[in-house]
């Protein structure tokens, strides 16, 4: 089993009140004192590196034990090189960002289902849930999975809509989306598309270069022209990558005791600037934290 541990001057001020003339405690100085092995790396094939115009890469974190289906046709996508000449066509202000073929023309790889199964939520048998501490609007438990936030309820869990997660775009039902348009949120979380649509990942790093795109100014936040797209240059799994274009990144582990030690500090902020701490936060506040480099 792997130990994780704190400074005793960080644990001290956290879990025993931070008394005399210690330093405050802060969500920051709770990351500095997380050791290495509190952070884990994703997978190479669970990683899509996404290169835009303009010297903009977008790193995503694919999540096959939420949606298996659609993550295996988004990998057959990045495989295939499908999303390479598309676009970035919706910015839609405090909601999401959209990218994929706007034409709806191109034909799928062989492989790719139109219409998979939904995967709006799975079975919780088996999922070891880090249970979130404070209560939910949504469900009657929330918590981390291997980083992904999840609510569960009734015997079902699902991953929620937090910002920067990526859901797979689609139409009305029966239509469930193919992977071919995927989408990121970039505003207040949207929880009530949750069990509506497939969540399939997480933007880990590259988030700020889609959030600073002129917003659409079509219905929903198209783009009225092609030129206002982005273009998609390359989309590919960082296993397809050689080693020196993969980008390196780790994530906070959810059942660590270095999270749970963060989490307890950013809903009981103490120091200078707090004047009354809040004594809760919600899931979609407390994404675990990405550490980029080695």
């Amino acid at each position: 089993m792997r130990s994780f541990f704190l400074s005793a001057a960080t644990a001290l001020a956290l879990f025993a009140g931070n008394g005399g003339a210690a330093a405050p405690v802060t969500p920051a100085s709770v990351l500095a004192e997380a050791p290495a092995s509190a952070w884990v790396a994703p997978a190479p094939d669970d990683l899509l590196v996404m290169d835009l115009a303009g010297g903009k890469r977008v790193v995503i974190a694919l999540a096959p034990d939420f949606a298996p289906v659609h993550v295996a046709s988004i990998r057959t996508l990045a495989r295939a090189h499908w999303y390479d000449g598309l676009w970035i066509e919706r910015v839609q202000d405090n909601y999401v960002v959209q990218w994929g073929d706007p034409t709806e023309k191109k034909p799928l790889p062989a492989g790719v289902p139109a219409d998979p199964p939904a995967e709006y939520e799975r079975s919780a048998a088996g999922l070891a849930l880090t249970e979130h501490p404070y209560r939910d609007t949504f469900a009657d438990r929330t918590g981390f999975v291997s980083g992904w936030p999840v609510a569960e309820d009734g015997g079902q869990a699902w991953l929620t809509h937090c910002y920067g997660m990526v859901g797979v775009g689609r139409g009305n039902a029966p239509s469930t989306g193919s992977g071919a348009e995927l989408y990121a949120i970039i505003g207040h979380a949207p929880r009530a598309l949750d069990r509506n649509i497939a969540l399939v990942g997480r933007v880990l790093t590259g988030i700020e270069g889609m959030t600073a795109l002129p917003r659409g100014s079509e219905a929903m936040g198209f783009y009225k022209t092609e030129g206002e797209r982005l273009p998609i240059l390359s989309a590919r799994l960082a296993s397809d990558l050689p080693e020196a274009q993969r980008p390196h990144v780790r994530v906070l582990d959810t059942a660590s005791p270095a999270f749970a030690a963060w989490v307890k500090v950013r809903a009981n902020r103490k120091d200078d600037f707090y004047v009354r701490p809040a004594g809760a936060i919600d899931l979609c506040s407390v994404m675990p934290p990405v550490k980029e480099g080695d």
